[in-house]
């Protein structure tokens, strides 16, 4: 049997979902939203209803989210029921479009009440099936990286998924450490080129003269110093995938020849005269924008048409911090296999300060600072002491909020408030090492009310109980 938790202060609303689905469900009921999430803390619930005013409590009215996410910091597939007044309706809409499952309207409707459940399993069945099938398209050695939080990662994995059956030619635009290489090897590894080779080639990184060489190749005697054949890229990966990293430092000749491969798929050696032909998948990879290259006659614009096929942008790590705590544990499995260290966490202090930090450097920039931290660092857990102390700079004793004029002074001193209230909470948290005892006993408050703070900003003791390994 099920359960359910109703959070309203409407009886009669409680005995309609209490009558209508106590046979299938065991009901719990609450009529105020702390208790609510102090039951969620306990206990999971398969469906939670909750009065539409109850919710939007201690928030702006129009920040629907905000409501919605002390219950997901809790659970993030928890299924949430809007119920609110008819008057309330277009608002009971909007939760559910930013994110909560359904809504019902006052009085509850007891045959309209009953379809609730059914449709909702329906839907969970329904979701469940879509991410299987995306998911088996994935190979278990890639499974980890293309985990993501982010809508913007999300999206870009989906279009890898579209793209890389196909022979289409891909354009990875972003940043310099972003992980184009990383994304280009995911195109490969689940391509029907897979079984073959994947040549990656640094255009930037090779001088002017060489680098057609190392493309094409050359016969003997083309050059001064070309003693005897050689096989360039493209002729070695043949049948596979090559990548070329910084395809806008690439010469104007070697464009030319770059071109005639994606129209006409042949080329022929420096110094030579035989056409061969080049069966070959090309991803290519810049930091700088072709198209304004092109405007300013840096870069030929059919080629450019010819290698924007298909164009994925990558976002930089900036604009997706969520994925930093995950992207730490996939560097530090990594460095575990190469350094004799039993290295498994990051103090939650580092973890602070990676979010508060704007990685001009990205993924690689990321990856170099724990590397260096993790040959610092003596304890099972990477200390903030193991980091450059520049990194903690951005950090502030005192929090700090942006003005909103929209806001009523009442409204931005409670935010503010509980923007100190959050940062104190987590400051005697770590001190304490996620202890509950211990920290309600240094706040001056009851385990209760600290239990109820930490749910309303959304604090997991565990996130602190790493620092007792560093101690």
């Amino acid at each position: 049997m099920g359960s359910i938790l109703i959070v309203t202060k409407e009886q009669s609303a409680l005995r309609t979902i209490s009558s209508c689905l106590r046979n299938v469900y065991r009901i719990e009921a609450t009529d105020t939203k702390s208790e609510a999430l102090n039951l969620l803390h306990e206990k999971r619930y398969d469906l939670t209803f909750v009065d539409l005013n109850i919710l939007l409590e201690d928030v702006s009215d129009e920040n629907y989210k905000a409501a919605l996410q002390p219950f997901w910091n809790l659970y993030a597939s928890i299924e949430i029921i809007v119920m609110a007044q008819q008057p309330d309706l277009r608002k009971a809409v909007m939760v559910v479009k930013a994110g909560a499952r359904n809504y019902l309207t006052y009085p509850i409707d007891p045959e309209e009440l009953k379809h609730i459940p059914e449709s909702i399993n329906k839907s969970i069945i329904m979701e469940s099936e879509l991410v299987y099938l995306r998911d088996k398209f994935w190979q278990v050695d890639s499974w980890e990286l293309v985990q993501t939080k982010t809508t913007v990662m999300k999206n870009v994995f989906a279009k890898i998924r579209s793209v890389s059956p196909t022979k289409s030619t891909v354009l990875l635009a972003g940043e310099t450490g972003t992980g184009k290489n990383m994304l280009a090897k995911l195109i490969h590894r689940h391509s029907n080129r897979k079984e073959a080779q994947f040549i990656s080639l640094h255009c930037g990184a090779i001088p002017d003269t060489l680098l057609e060489s190392e493309l094409f190749g050359h016969e003997k005697g083309a050059f001064t110093g070309a003693v005897r054949r050689k096989l360039g890229k493209f002729e070695i990966a043949r049948g596979g995938t090559i990548f070329l990293d910084e395809i806008g430092t690439i010469t104007p000749s070697a464009q030319i020849k770059l071109l005639q491969i994606l129209q006409d798929g042949t080329f022929q050696r420096v110094g030579g005269e035989e056409t061969l032909e080049a069966n070959v998948r090309v991803i290519a990879a810049s930091n700088t924008d072709l198209k304004q290259m092109c405007d300013e006659g840096k870069f030929r614009k059919d080629l450019y048409y010819r290698l924007n096929v298909f164009p994925i942008e990558i976002p930089p790590l900036r604009e997706r911090k969520e994925d930093i705590p995950f992207l730490c544990d996939v560097i530090l499995k990594k460095l575990s296999a190469f350094y004799p260290k039993n290295i498994t966490a990051l103090h939650p202090h580092v973890l602070t300060a990676f979010e508060n930090y704007d990685w001009p450097g990205n993924i690689r920039e990321l990856e170099n600072l724990i590397e260096r931290a993790y040959i610092l660092e003596t304890s099972s857990v990477l200390t903030p002491q193991s980091f450059p102390k520049e990194l903690f700079e951005s950090e502030s004793g005192i929090a700090y909020l942006a003005s909103d004029a929209s806001l009523t002074l009442a409204q931005v001193r409670q935010l503010g408030i509980e923007e100190i209230e959050r940062n104190y909470l987590k400051q005697v948290l770590m001190r304490s090492n996620g202890k509950i005892n211990e920290t309600a006993r240094e706040a001056g408050i009851t385990t209760r009310q600290l239990n109820k703070l930490m749910n309303k900003y959304g604090l997991k003791k565990e996130e602190f109980k790493s620092s007792i390994k560093a101690a």
